[in-house]
């Protein structure tokens, strides 16, 4: 069974920086393409970053580009999402999720298959 456990979302003022993991189990996370999503209140949950399977990566939020990583740990299957200068307007749930047969780029979230549980990142000023 197929799982994706996420951590490390909470508050953080302005200019602060957070890491968010996401730890795959029931497969190996470097065989499927990945990706961060995050979702305002009110707003459509959207692909910040992606990794493929290969390892190639995708940014695709132009507000947060420059101010975040995404990154693999095959050895521990997981997938962090590093973040600094956070803003108050990356105040956010972030998701994790996980796609079959997916190359590097930006994609809806109907693509992805597998999703964690949010992760609630407040920004304040």
């Amino acid at each position: 069974q197929v799982q994706l456990v996420e951590s490390g979302g909470g508050s953080v003022q302005a200019g602060g920086s957070l890491r968010l993991s996401c730890a795959a189990s029931g497969y190996t996370a470097s065989t499927k393409a990945m990706g961060w999503f995050r979702q305002s209140p009110g707003k459509e949950r959207k692909a910040v970053v992606t990794i493929a399977s290969g390892g190639d990566t995708a940014y695709c939020d132009g507000s947060v580009t420059g101010r975040i990583t995404i990154s693999r740990d095959n050895a521990k299957n997981t997938v962090y999402l590093q973040m600094n200068s956070l803003k108050p307007e990356d105040t956010a749930i972030y998701y994790c999720a996980a796609a079959n047969s997916l190359s590097s780029g930006c994609y809806s979230p109907t693509l992805f298959t597998y999703w964690g549980q949010g992760n609630q990142v407040t920004v304040f000023s």
